[in-house]
């Protein structure tokens, strides 16, 4: 049996590869960074949020840079996550706060 689509080659969903959540493994360190004016409190916003969600996140792990003009602070930090599940609510929460312009 062709487990391909006639027209266009694709594989069919009964061929095609399964996906896997994410290409992390866990536990991993992996950086986060979040962006926001540097006149507002955004470093203690995203470490409080980190810390929340990273318990162990310790103030080694945390850096900042601010822009070229010195508008912007740029706020990264190393967690040790666990999960995918964990990364997606660290993002969720940042993304959601108001003085956090970015989140990467």
């Amino acid at each position: 049996m062709n487990n391909r689509n006639p027209q266009t080659g694709a594989p069919t969903p009964a061929s095609a590869p399964e996906v896997t959540e994410t290409l992390l493994e866990f536990p991993c360190t992996f950086p986060i960074k979040a962006m926001g004016a540097a006149d507002s409190d955004i470093e203690a916003v995203v470490w409080e949020i980190l810390s929340r969600h990273a318990p162990d996140l310790a103030p080694a792990d945390v850096t900042t840079r601010r822009s070229s003009g010195g508008k912007w602070l740029a706020v990264t930090a190393r967690v040790r996550a666990h999960s995918k599940a964990q990364l997606d609510a660290i993002y969720r929460e940042l993304s959601a706060h108001e003085l956090v312009v970015y989140a990467l």
